[in-house]
């Protein structure tokens, strides 16, 4: 699907394999200067199907194999809106809706500074990164604020997920991520 006005396209979008996430693909005007790019507009996310209010943006910057996730939160979902400003990761989501038809399967999608996709993750995923460039700026809007109390994370390595980080060395994580537990104990959603 594409969104366009007389100007041309505006924004591509492309279904995954994954129920209710997809990759869109913003128009870049490109000169000797540089280039110039909308990354958020309500209106064309509405039209897009991303109907959700954001409340917080976060910005986050890692070395290279750094490994985050795959986090979520169970009592505040949160609907993330990911994109690469600087460098190259592995964006991971990974389905924890029971009803879903995409329930327990998880899709990695190459998000960079070159490329300038944004993935939207709607709420009911756990999802996490690792960086593939020297480092990484990340930037994502979410739909619900951050709590602690209700943050989960499942094992970024767990067996029966079978997840290719493509990774080039060990991954570098956090004391918090590897606690993280097995999909089969996980808190799911309906």
């Amino acid at each position: 699907m594409a969104l366009a006005w007389s100007g041309g396209t505006v924004m591509n979008k492309t279904e995954t394999s994954l129920q209710g996430v997809f990759i869109l693909e913003p128009r870049v005007f490109g000169d000797a200067r540089g280039f110039f790019l909308e990354s958020y507009n309500q209106r064309t996310m509405a039209e897009l199907g991303i109907r959700e209010q954001f409340v917080q943006d976060n910005h986050s910057f890692s070395q290279r194999n750094v490994l985050r996730g795959l986090h979520y939160q169970v009592k505040h979902r949160q609907g993330k809106l990911v994109r690469v400003a600087v460098g190259e990761i592995l964006d991971i989501a990974l389905d924890l809706r029971k009803s879903s038809s995409s329930y327990g399967k998880w899709e990695g999608i190459q998000l960079s500074g070159e490329n300038k996709r944004i993935l939207w993750i709607p709420q009911g995923f756990a999802h996490g990164f690792r960086v593939v460039s020297e480092s990484a700026h990340v930037l994502y809007k979410a739909t619900d604020f951050y709590y602690p109390e209700s943050e989960r994370t499942v094992a970024w390595n767990d067996p029966d997920l079978k997840i290719d980080w493509q990774l080039d060395g060990g991954p570098i994580i956090s004391a918090k991520d590897q606690r993280g537990v097995p999909f089969r104990d996980a808190e799911k959603f309906e």
